[in-house]
Protein backbone atom coordinates (compact mmCIF):
# COMPACT_ATOMS: atom_id res chain seq x y z
CA UNK A 1 0.00 0.00 0.00
CA UNK A 2 1.42 3.09 -0.65
CA UNK A 3 2.37 5.63 1.69
CA UNK A 4 -0.16 8.78 1.68
CA UNK A 5 1.75 12.33 1.49
CA UNK A 6 0.89 14.85 3.76
CA UNK A 7 0.23 18.00 2.15
CA UNK A 8 -0.35 21.75 3.73
CA UNK A 9 -1.38 24.97 1.30
CA UNK A 10 2.18 26.38 -0.10
CA UNK A 11 2.51 29.81 1.50
CA UNK A 12 3.38 33.04 -0.54
CA UNK A 13 7.55 32.39 -1.41
CA UNK A 14 9.63 35.02 -0.06
CA UNK A 15 11.11 35.64 -3.70
CA UNK A 16 7.28 37.39 -4.85
CA UNK A 17 7.16 40.61 -5.76
CA UNK A 18 4.42 41.72 -3.65
CA UNK A 19 6.27 40.49 -0.46
CA UNK A 20 9.23 42.62 -1.31
CA UNK A 21 10.72 46.06 -0.80
CA UNK A 22 12.55 47.90 -3.71
CA UNK A 23 15.86 47.32 -1.00
CA UNK A 24 14.95 43.95 -0.86
CA UNK A 25 15.14 43.27 -4.53
CA UNK A 26 18.48 45.03 -4.86
CA UNK A 27 20.24 43.00 -2.03
CA UNK A 28 18.63 39.69 -3.53
CA UNK A 29 20.31 40.96 -7.52
CA UNK A 30 23.51 41.21 -5.68
CA UNK A 31 23.01 37.55 -4.11
CA UNK A 32 22.50 36.50 -7.80
CA UNK A 33 25.45 38.37 -8.62
CA UNK A 34 27.49 36.18 -6.46
CA UNK A 35 26.02 33.06 -8.23
CA UNK A 36 26.08 31.02 -4.70
CA UNK A 37 22.62 29.35 -3.89
CA UNK A 38 21.10 30.94 -1.09
CA UNK A 39 18.01 31.02 0.99
CA UNK A 40 15.93 33.63 1.71
CA UNK A 41 12.70 34.42 4.59
CA UNK A 42 11.68 36.87 6.33
CA UNK A 43 12.49 37.18 9.86
CA UNK A 44 10.10 38.02 13.01
CA UNK A 45 9.83 42.24 12.17
CA UNK A 46 9.05 40.98 8.41
CA UNK A 47 12.38 41.64 7.26
CA UNK A 48 14.05 39.77 3.85
CA UNK A 49 17.25 37.81 5.39
CA UNK A 50 19.21 35.99 2.97
CA UNK A 51 21.87 33.06 3.66
CA UNK A 52 24.19 32.23 1.37
CA UNK A 53 25.33 28.25 1.05
CA UNK A 54 28.54 28.97 1.32
CA UNK A 55 30.92 27.23 -1.18
CA UNK A 56 32.96 25.05 1.53
CA UNK A 57 29.45 24.10 3.50
CA UNK A 58 28.41 20.18 3.53
CA UNK A 59 25.46 21.53 6.18
CA UNK A 60 23.27 23.90 7.31
CA UNK A 61 20.76 23.33 10.17
CA UNK A 62 17.44 25.27 11.05
CA UNK A 63 15.56 25.88 14.14
CA UNK A 64 15.05 27.44 16.83
CA UNK A 65 18.32 26.19 19.34
CA UNK A 66 20.87 29.46 18.90
CA UNK A 67 23.47 27.19 17.87
CA UNK A 68 21.30 26.30 14.53
CA UNK A 69 23.17 28.15 10.94
CA UNK A 70 19.37 29.42 10.59
CA UNK A 71 17.78 30.46 13.78
CA UNK A 72 13.84 30.96 14.02
CA UNK A 73 13.82 31.34 17.59
CA UNK A 74 10.49 33.64 17.06
CA UNK A 75 7.87 30.50 16.52
CA UNK A 76 7.12 27.68 18.90
CA UNK A 77 5.82 25.34 15.76
CA UNK A 78 9.32 24.79 15.37
CA UNK A 79 11.82 22.54 16.87
CA UNK A 80 14.81 23.20 18.16
CA UNK A 81 16.64 21.79 15.62
CA UNK A 82 13.82 21.30 13.03
CA UNK A 83 15.63 20.29 9.45
CA UNK A 84 18.95 20.13 8.10
CA UNK A 85 20.11 21.26 4.35
CA UNK A 86 23.26 18.69 3.33
CA UNK A 87 25.07 19.33 -0.11
CA UNK A 88 25.06 15.88 -2.15
CA UNK A 89 27.80 16.49 -5.40
CA UNK A 90 26.43 19.71 -6.67
CA UNK A 91 23.42 19.64 -5.42
CA UNK A 92 21.38 20.76 -2.32
CA UNK A 93 19.06 18.39 -0.54
CA UNK A 94 16.88 19.09 2.79
CA UNK A 95 16.27 16.34 5.53
CA UNK A 96 14.05 16.16 8.30
CA UNK A 97 15.05 12.39 9.42
CA UNK A 98 12.26 13.28 12.71
CA UNK A 99 14.02 15.87 13.75
CA UNK A 100 10.75 18.05 14.13
CA UNK A 101 7.25 17.43 15.83
CA UNK A 102 5.79 19.35 12.96
CA UNK A 103 7.42 18.40 10.04
CA UNK A 104 9.21 20.09 7.42
CA UNK A 105 7.31 20.95 3.73
CA UNK A 106 8.76 21.40 -0.18
CA UNK A 107 6.46 23.29 -2.41
CA UNK A 108 3.68 22.19 0.01
CA UNK A 109 4.62 18.13 0.84
CA UNK A 110 5.81 16.78 4.06
CA UNK A 111 9.64 15.73 3.38
CA UNK A 112 9.51 12.14 4.75
CA UNK A 113 13.18 11.59 2.92
CA UNK A 114 16.10 13.07 1.11
CA UNK A 115 14.55 15.70 -1.16
CA UNK A 116 17.08 17.44 -3.84
CA UNK A 117 16.56 21.16 -3.96
CA UNK A 118 15.74 22.94 -7.42
CA UNK A 119 15.82 26.95 -7.73
CA UNK A 120 12.74 28.66 -6.32
CA UNK A 121 11.72 25.66 -3.77
CA UNK A 122 9.77 27.10 -1.24
CA UNK A 123 10.36 25.35 2.32
CA UNK A 124 8.03 25.17 5.08
CA UNK A 125 8.88 24.94 9.01
CA UNK A 126 6.46 25.87 11.25
CA UNK A 127 5.15 29.08 9.90
CA UNK A 128 8.08 30.48 8.09
CA UNK A 129 8.88 30.24 4.90
CA UNK A 130 12.21 29.41 3.08
CA UNK A 131 13.07 30.09 -0.29
CA UNK A 132 15.92 28.11 -2.05
CA UNK A 133 17.64 30.30 -4.87
CA UNK A 134 20.13 28.48 -7.11
CA UNK A 135 21.68 31.36 -9.17
CA UNK A 136 23.64 29.55 -11.41
CA UNK A 137 21.55 26.11 -10.97
CA UNK A 138 20.96 23.53 -8.62
CA UNK A 139 23.84 21.62 -10.48
CA UNK A 140 26.72 22.77 -12.34
CA UNK A 141 25.43 20.98 -15.62
CA UNK A 142 21.84 23.22 -15.36
CA UNK A 143 21.99 26.85 -17.63
CA UNK A 144 21.83 29.53 -15.42
CA UNK A 145 19.31 32.11 -15.44
CA UNK A 146 18.11 35.64 -14.44
CA UNK A 147 16.04 34.95 -11.48
CA UNK A 148 14.26 37.76 -10.72
CA UNK A 149 12.82 37.32 -13.69
CA UNK A 150 9.73 40.03 -14.25
CA UNK A 151 10.38 41.25 -10.76
CA UNK A 152 13.48 43.29 -11.72
CA UNK A 153 10.63 45.26 -13.70
CA UNK A 154 10.49 46.78 -9.99
CA UNK A 155 13.36 48.60 -9.71
CA UNK A 156 12.99 50.39 -13.49
CA UNK A 157 12.21 53.89 -13.45
CA UNK A 158 9.69 55.11 -15.76
CA UNK A 159 12.49 56.53 -18.21
CA UNK A 160 14.48 53.34 -17.83
CA UNK A 161 11.43 51.40 -18.86
CA UNK A 162 10.63 53.30 -21.91
CA UNK A 163 14.35 52.68 -23.11
CA UNK A 164 14.23 48.88 -22.44
CA UNK A 165 10.86 49.26 -24.66
CA UNK A 166 12.65 51.14 -27.52
CA UNK A 167 15.85 48.94 -27.13
CA UNK A 168 13.38 45.89 -27.34
CA UNK A 169 11.24 47.17 -30.41
CA UNK A 170 12.53 45.47 -33.33
CA UNK A 171 12.05 42.08 -31.40
CA UNK A 172 8.51 42.76 -31.77
CA UNK A 173 8.11 40.99 -35.56
CA UNK A 174 11.84 38.76 -35.09
CA UNK A 175 13.13 36.64 -32.84
CA UNK A 176 16.22 37.57 -34.68
CA UNK A 177 16.14 41.41 -34.86
CA UNK A 178 19.09 43.53 -33.97
CA UNK A 179 18.81 45.68 -30.72
CA UNK A 180 17.13 49.69 -31.90
CA UNK A 181 20.63 51.79 -31.65
CA UNK A 182 21.03 54.69 -29.66
CA UNK A 183 19.99 57.17 -32.16
CA UNK A 184 16.71 55.04 -32.81
CA UNK A 185 16.08 54.87 -29.47
CA UNK A 186 16.83 58.87 -29.42
CA UNK A 187 14.79 59.61 -31.88
CA UNK A 188 11.43 57.43 -30.71
CA UNK A 189 11.41 58.57 -27.12
CA UNK A 190 12.44 62.89 -28.17
CA UNK A 191 15.72 63.15 -25.99
CA UNK A 192 19.43 63.02 -26.72
CA UNK A 193 21.53 60.22 -27.32
CA UNK A 194 23.74 61.35 -24.06
CA UNK A 195 20.46 60.75 -22.22
CA UNK A 196 19.53 57.24 -23.82
CA UNK A 197 23.57 55.82 -23.15
CA UNK A 198 23.20 57.25 -19.37
CA UNK A 199 20.02 54.94 -19.46
CA UNK A 200 21.60 51.80 -20.57
CA UNK A 201 24.24 51.91 -18.48
CA UNK A 202 22.39 51.94 -15.37
CA UNK A 203 19.75 48.98 -16.98
CA UNK A 204 22.90 47.33 -18.12
CA UNK A 205 24.44 47.11 -14.21
CA UNK A 206 20.35 45.86 -13.22
CA UNK A 207 20.62 43.19 -15.27
CA UNK A 208 24.16 42.19 -14.56
CA UNK A 209 25.62 42.25 -18.05
CA UNK A 210 27.15 45.10 -17.20
CA UNK A 211 30.62 43.30 -17.03
CA UNK A 212 30.17 41.35 -20.96
CA UNK A 213 32.43 42.79 -24.20
CA UNK A 214 30.84 46.22 -25.13
CA UNK A 215 29.82 44.85 -28.35
CA UNK A 216 27.39 42.23 -26.71
CA UNK A 217 25.73 44.04 -23.98
CA UNK A 218 22.74 45.57 -25.80
CA UNK A 219 21.83 42.50 -27.55
CA UNK A 220 21.99 40.35 -24.07
CA UNK A 221 20.17 43.20 -22.11
CA UNK A 222 17.11 43.05 -24.83
CA UNK A 223 17.34 39.21 -24.85
CA UNK A 224 17.39 39.36 -21.28
CA UNK A 225 14.28 41.34 -20.38
CA UNK A 226 12.35 39.57 -23.54
CA UNK A 227 13.48 36.08 -21.89
CA UNK A 228 12.68 37.23 -18.47
CA UNK A 229 9.44 38.83 -18.99
CA UNK A 230 10.33 42.15 -17.94
CA UNK A 231 9.48 43.08 -21.27
CA UNK A 232 6.64 41.33 -23.21
CA UNK A 233 4.96 41.19 -26.76
CA UNK A 234 2.60 43.28 -25.70
CA UNK A 235 4.76 45.66 -24.78
CA UNK A 236 6.39 45.83 -28.46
Amino acid sequence: MASRVTLRPVPDSPLDAHVATPQDLKERIAAERRGTPFLVYRDADDLQVIVELAPGADQLTIGRRPTNDVVLDWDSEISRVHAALERIGDDWTVVDDGLSHNGTYLNGARVTSRQRLKDGDVLTVGGVALAFRAPAGESMSRPTVTAMGPHVGELLTPAQRRVLVALCRPFKDSTYATPATNQQIADELVVSVDAVKSTLRALFEVFGVDALPQNQKRASLALQALRTGVITRRDL
